[in-house]
């Protein structure tokens, strides 16, 4: 393992508490599941270390972990491990909790992929109470922060135009400028869904359960079926998984979109927000890595053109 000070603390603290007493162990060495500003994460054995980002507000990274543990979400989220007294653990300034290794989605079996499932989870959140008082969901702003990312991978680059044009063409509360409708926010959102953030516990056949409640809060629950509903739009999906995803959740009774009928005048907002944040960070990352976006970044990147020339009278009226 890469030893830098977090990675080498947080691999200390995922060892330490897999074990108990002071014998030596045979175990291996701890693995980095992730390394990013926004999370760092490190295993051994059946505990996960995660370092959150450097920025993340006390209070309120202090209610979603919070909400993770609460028993209104139990088998829906997974829950953290009990802290044990003392203070906050930390490494580098930056807050640590610790969690169950979860068995992840099988990238290399998409046929296999727990479409169902997520779409079942997240009818469950949404349709939860909140137990305590949260912030907002983060997802409107990881999208702004998306966009000023590729602002400043690419100054001057006529490339990030149509995102720019696509971006400009959301309401304030997809720019993370103003609260959701009324009638669209207050929903207790998972905010970063992908299939990323599906884990079975307690074993390989176990469960499935959300994990990663850094973005999570109150909020519009479409946003947590958009980035499924931009791949579905862009033609990363095929349109029998959509159905599949989509029929799963409303038979869940999800309050994000009607229960029968054309879905898309409740996604149209937040599938073209995802899809303007797909694009600018393929376009920040391209820039950052000197090469030209690959097939799959450019079809995002495409439909941000296609929306951007989109006629007023096609954009949904949940715009407003």
């Amino acid at each position: 393992m890469t030893t830098t000070p977090v990675l080498r603390a947080l691999g200390d603290l995922a060892h330490d508490s897999a074990h108990t007493g002071t014998a030596a162990c045979a175990c291996a060495p701890p693995q980095v599941l992730a390394d990013r500003p926004d999370g760092t994460v490190v295993r051994s054995g059946p505990v996960v270390a995660k370092a959150h980002a450097s920025d993340s507000e006390a209070s309120a990274l202090a209610a979603r972990l919070s909400l993770a543990a609460s028993p209104q979400l139990a088998g829906i989220l997974l829950p953290p491990l009990p802290a044990p007294d003392g203070p906050p653990r930390s490494a580098e300034g930056r807050t640590v909790s610790l969690w169950p290794y979860g068995v992840p989605v099988d990238p290399s079996d998409p046929e296999a992929a727990p479409w169902e499932e997520a779409a079942a989870l997240l009818a469950r959140l949404h349709r939860t109470p909140p137990p305590h008082p949260l912030p907002p969901m983060r997802g409107p702003v990881k999208a702004a922060r998306a966009v000023a990312r590729m602002c400043g991978a690419r100054p001057g680059d006529p490339a990030v135009d149509p995102v720019l044009a696509a971006w400009r063409g959301l309401p304030g509360w997809a720019r993370a400028e103003k609260p959701a409708p009324g009638h669209r926010g207050g929903f207790l959102c998972h905010g970063d869904l992908h299939l990323g953030q599906l884990v079975r516990h307690p074993a390989r056949h176990g469960p499935w359960l959300l994990i990663d409640v850094d973005d999570a809060g109150l909020g519009d629950p479409a946003w947590d079926l958009a980035r499924p509903a931009a791949w579905y739009a862009a033609g990363l999906l095929p349109a029998a998984v959509w159905l599949r995803f989509l029929d799963a959740y409303r038979a869940a009774g999800g309050p994000a979109v009607r229960a029968e009928g054309d879905p898309w005048p409740d996604l149209d907002v937040a599938a073209r927000a995802l899809t303007v944040q797909t694009a600018a960070i393929a376009l920040a990352k391209s820039a950052a890595e000197e090469r030209s976006p690959d097939e799959v970044e450019q079809l995002m990147i495409d439909t941000c053109v296609r929306i951007a020339t989109l006629p007023p009278e096609l954009v949904s009226d949940c715009a407003s």
